[in-house]
């Protein structure tokens, strides 16, 4: 295979990170350089290679050099990234990956923990908090929810308690129980089986349920019985009666559980997250009544520091933490005393705490110095104030990152990507490592430009500490601030894979094949367009939900409106989860769960919107809200199966000649199925093999070589092809191949127009991104019959999009308006802003200082606000 060769400017030769035949994915044998001690941005369409370089070669063989030099048990506990496949790289300095990730392990994980600054405030509480009269010290573990001895003892750490009511397993009284009106009870044969027994029980199934007596009633719902009782499968009521009279013999003998015993039996002990989801929606959440929701025991609770327990505390946003913390970090400790008059001024304390720590004399609990705020000992002071000032530092960098609207209470599944490498970045500056090299999976993510400066602030720290910064980024500002880019392509997949240029961004303007090029330097701006008229209005009044309060807003229908505003500003509140939850409250929706693949450790509690729809619902048929999660939690899950065009191929298989004088039918060519897949592996078509101390290899498997199928079934063809050939190709690739097939072609054809065509028909769903995951769902979509009328909401859809997919993503959205529908987008990507047709700008600033609408029009008329933090980013493209 020919290398391609890119060489590095005339830099002394030891200032150079050099690759020499790099292979990982899809990159060709690439030979380049990049500079150490610089900000170096590798850029390049969706799927070009960049990250198969930045992460999957540099970062990888950084990690593999590291873990050398661990002890051989110690590797076994670190997950490793495995080894890159390349010739050699020179020069490289040890690495710190910061990858986009949404959520951590579980709900109990929040921003305190992850940025640690937790464990400082817990500390704080402990040694310098104002203890009750009498009550020992705590150490700092009884601070934390997380442990058995901090935890609240009703709740256990959680904040909430759990009830299973009448309302929520029966939220429709007027049902019978034959017609389902027990929404809680199990679905299919076992479902059936309980209401068999009721009727052997002598209960009537088919009254209206609040017709039934109380007793009744709460008999079938709440009883800790479980009698055992004949059934007799397919009888009626009347027949069931007889029989019992005949004593005729039974089905079988059935066991009853009360509703919300097999609700609470359910969530306790079943092993599949589905189930677990399911019966979590008939669970109720509630605030603990002993901690209030703080999660703590009633000792940590009765700690107070400046006035406020440790969970009032940590429920404050960053910014007002400080505030609250700034009187301790300067030596101020100001609390009346009974005359009303503060204890004592900054500057006499420091003196007096000086003169006390010179002389060996400090003060104890219960000191005689009426001056002083009882129970806070010179000790204390002398802790608070060097533990307040190393928060009130760690905060500053998470302030200057555009954080400072978050809490330390607040739940890291509920964090954006961006919002999660932020926070990881943050700790980071603050670790002052020299030397290393940083690599960043799009910083910028879900960042307004007004925050943008504040990233590359953050960046340029860390460079002039004395490290390399290598970003994956697709943001042109990046690029043109970069001292070095590295673009890769020229598109995705297979095509792609090659350096097109390495060098100081301007040199790229020459580079013709380049995509990154024509957005950097060229005309493709923003494309001009006469603005629609909305055709209605959808107006939603007295809307709270997090810092939105009693808002009052209107979006147009029949247009392409955009919301925007800086990092929690509160335009998600109001659009993925307002918006979304009233409007699918009044077509009839269930209330969305939260998804998080961790979150199974509690039931999912959902946070209703108050508020409602004034007019304009009427006007809207459907509701097609298009996140980001995942396609599906394993590789058994593909583009393929989600979209519906693998039913459609295997069909195609087992209506040729060979499949029918085999009798396979159509299940027989799914990977799943039993019959069709290779045994060895089970249809997944690798192998695990434990090394040990070294990283799990996956191998091909043995037997299949990872085609997943079996002998037989891969010796049925389609025009020269077997299934699994099928399954390797590219969408584009399938394009042609399905070229006379309409109703695979329309799948394929959408998945290609929306930028998808690099990926593979089989590639699972764990290796997509989010931004693929949402364009996945939107192609699979725009698969159904449109009708208008139809409202669609995505939450930044452009993340993680070069320029050039972004364009070709829009132009799917414009079709679907154009055929009738609404879109509502939040978006950062000024492009895209200024092509819409209304914009909706909330703020001006995050969390607290958040929450309103600033400006509504157009374009160009919210370009014109003097209150709106996106107005200057706007302008200049229109």
């Amino acid at each position: 295979m020919k290398k391609r060769t890119v060489s590095p400017a005339a830099v002394p030769g030891n200032g150079f990170v050099r690759v020499r035949g790099a292979r990982e994915h899809n990159l060709k044998n690439i030979d380049v350089a990049v500079p150490r001690d610089a900000l170096v941005v590798f850029s390049g369409v969706s799927g070009s290679g960049k990250s198969s370089l930045a992460f999957g070669t540099l970062y990888a063989e950084a990690q593999r050099r590291y873990f050398e030099s661990v002890a051989p048990y110690a590797r076994r506990l670190i997950d490793q990234v495995g080894v890159p496949d390349v010739d050699e790289i020179e020069g490289l300095p040890p690495a710190v990956a910061l990858q986009q990730q949404r959520g951590t392990p579980g709900t109990r994980s929040s921003v305190g923990s992850v940025t640690t600054l937790s464990s400082l405030v817990r500390m704080l509480y402990s040694r310098a908090g104002s203890y009750p009269a009498k009550q020992p010290m705590l150490f700092a573990e009884d601070f934390s929810p997380n442990t058995p001895q901090g935890a609240c003892p009703n709740c256990h750490g959680l904040g909430r308690v759990y009830e299973v009511t009448e309302q929520t397993m029966v939220p429709d009284p007027s049902l019978t129980i034959r017609e389902r009106a027990i929404a809680s009870w199990p679905p299919a044969w076992h479902g059936q089986n309980l209401r068999d027994i009721l009727v052997t029980l002598g209960y009537d199934v088919d009254v209206p349920w609040r017709d039934l007596p109380k007793k009744q009633r709460d008999w079938i719902l709440f009883t800790e019985e479980q009698p055992v009782a004949p059934v007799y499968a397919g009888f009626t009521p009347a027949e069931t009666r007889a029989a019992l009279k005949r004593k005729t013999e039974p089905s079988y003998m059935g066991t009853y559980m009360g509703a919300r015993r097999y609700v609470l039996h359910t969530f306790a002990t079943t092993q599949s997250p589905l189930m677990k989801k399911r019966v979590s929606r008939f669970m109720i959440g509630s605030l603990c009544p002993v901690c209030d929701g703080k999660r703590l025991k009633r000792e940590a609770l009765s700690v107070t520091f400046a006035g406020v327990d440790i969970g009032s505390l940590s429920a404050m946003s960053f910014d007002r933490l400080v505030e609250t913390l700034r009187p301790a970090a300067e030596g101020r400790f100001g609390e009346p005393t009974a005359g009303g008059k503060t204890t004592q001024s900054r500057a006499a304390g420091k003196r007096d705490i000086a003169r006390r720590v010179a002389a060996g004399g400090l003060g104890h609990e219960g000191s005689s110095d009426v001056r002083r705020t009882p129970n806070l000992s010179e000790e204390k002071r002398i802790a608070a104030q060097r533990i307040a000032q190393d928060l009130i530092a760690r905060i500053g960098t998470l302030q200057s990152l555009g954080l400072g609207y978050l809490s330390m209470d607040r739940s890291s599944p509920t964090l954006s990507p961006g919002e999660l490498q932020r926070l990881r970045l943050a700790t980071q500056i603050r670790s002052n490592l020299f030397g290393v090299v940083y690599v960043l999976d799009e910083p910028s993510a879900g960042l307004h430009p007004a925050d943008g400066e504040a990233l590359f602030n953050a960046l340029g720290q860390l460079k002039a500490s004395g490290n390399s910064i290598f970003v994956v980024e697709h943001d042109l500002d990046m690029m043109r601030r970069a001292d070095w880019l590295v673009d890769v392509g020229p598109d995705a997949g297979e095509k792609g894979g090659e350096i097109l240029y390495s060098g100081p961004p301007t040199g790229l303007a020459k580079v013709a094949a380049s995509h990154t090029a024509r957005y950097l330097f060229g005309d493709a701006g923003v494309a001009k367009r006469t603005a629609r008229e909305p055709r209605g209005w959808l107006e939603l009044r007295n809307v709270t939900r997090n810092n939105l309060h009693r808002l009052t807003a209107r979006f147009p229908l029949g247009v392409f409106t955009s919301v925007t505003g800086i990092s929690g500003s509160g335009k998600s509140s109001l659009v993925s989860q307002a918006l979304v939850e009233l409007l699918g409250e009044h077509l009839g929706h269930e209330p969305r769960v939260a998804e998080d693949e961790n979150d199974d450790l509690e039931p999912s509690v959902i946070t209703r919107t108050t508020g409602h729809i004034h007019s304009g619902a009427d006007a809207i048929t459907r509701l097609i809200q298009v996140d980001q999660k995942p396609i599906g939690r394993t590789p058994r899950s593909n583009l393929a199966t989600y979209t519906g065009l693998f039913d459609h191929v295997r069909k195609l298989f087992a209506s040729t000649k060979a499949a029918k004088s085999k009798r396979y039918d159509a299940g027989r060519f799914s990977f799943n199925v039993a019959k069709g897949r290779c045994e060895t592996c089970e249809g997944e078509g690798f192998v695990s093999v434990e090394l040990l101390f070294m990283p799990s290899v996956y191998a091909p498997c043995p037997t299949c070589h990872g085609a997943r199928y079996n002998e037989q079934t891969l010796a049925v063809r389609w025009n020269d092809r077997n299934i699994a050939e099928v399954l390797g190709m590219t969408v584009d690739e399938a394009c042609a191949f399905f070229a006379d097939e309409a109703n695979v072609l329309k799948s394929l054809l959408l998945l290609r127009d929306i930028g998808l065509g690099y990926l593979r028909l089989g590639q699972p769903a764990t290796e997509l991104s989010g931004g693929e995951a949402q364009r996945i769902k939107l192609a699979t979509e725009l698969q159904r019959a449109q009708r208008g009328s139809s409202v669609y909401v995505l939450d930044e859809p452009t993340t993680g999009l070069h320029p050039s997919d972004v364009d070709k993503l829009v132009a799917q959205l414009q079709g679907l308006v154009d055929a009738g529908n609404t879109v509502i987008v939040v978006e950062h990507e000024m492009r895209v802003v200024a092509g819409s047709d209304w914009v909706i700008d909330v703020g001006p600033g995050a969390g607290d200082q958040g929450g309103r609408i600033v400006a509504a029009g157009t374009p160009r008329d919210v370009a014109l606000s003097k209150e709106s933090r996106t107005a200057p980013y706007l302008a200049p493209l229109l």
